[in-house]
């Protein structure tokens, strides 16, 4: 059986759970209807952040609108559509997103602010740093297990460099690559 966003999101919420998805161009319907809703209805709530950090300034808009009745009855419990509006310059040079989500639970703007916000959390301290520092997409690996069991050391390592106080991991390998004995003392 072929999964889809719609048998996935019925499966969630079938197991008592809640979602919270964003709403990519793969689904154009979903996406045209979501995009012509916040032209048209006025949002229920609306959650407005700035935020300066560096080299970088933010401002980030979270529209809610309740669900609407002509949204395709397969998309199970959608009870919110949510429109993330970011604005603002990365090194001088000015940027715009727009991002869309249908979520089962009923918040406002400003709790669905704080997940979104949360998910980025864990993509940039998780799944950048796998991809990015650790170089996860480009190993040659194909053969068995191997993709697997590699995966799983990068994890380990990730977790024994955060729990022995390092927050950049490029920072952690550059101390540690010379230092086996105190590597090897993480495993203790």
């Amino acid at each position: 059986m072929r999964c889809t966003p719609k048998k996935t999101v019925a499966q969630i919420i079938q197991s008592g759970n809640d979602d919270l998805i964003t709403v990519k161009g793969n689904q154009p319907t979903l996406f045209a209807q979501l995009q012509t809703q916040f032209e048209q209805a006025p949002a229920l709530s609306v959650d407005v952040q700035t935020e300066q950090t560096r080299d970088r300034q933010t401002q980030r808009t979270v529209s809610v609108l309740k669900t609407v009745a002509d949204l395709d009855p397969r998309w199970l419990g959608v009870q919110r559509l949510v429109r993330l509006e970011r604005v603002g310059t990365r090194s001088n040079q000015a940027y715009t997103e727009t991002m869309f989500y249908i979520s089962s639970l009923a918040l406002n703007a400003a709790g669905f602010a704080q997940r979104i916000r949360q998910h980025w959390h864990i993509e940039n301290r998780l799944h950048w740093v796998k991809d990015v520092v650790l170089k996860e997409d480009q190993a040659p690996l194909c053969d068995g297990y191997a993709l697997t069991n590699f995966a799983i050391v990068r994890t380990m390592a990730l977790n024994l460099f955060r729990r022995h106080g390092f927050d950049s991991i490029t920072q952690g390998l550059r101390r540690m690559a010379h230092d086996i004995p105190g590597l090897f003392s993480y495993f203790q």
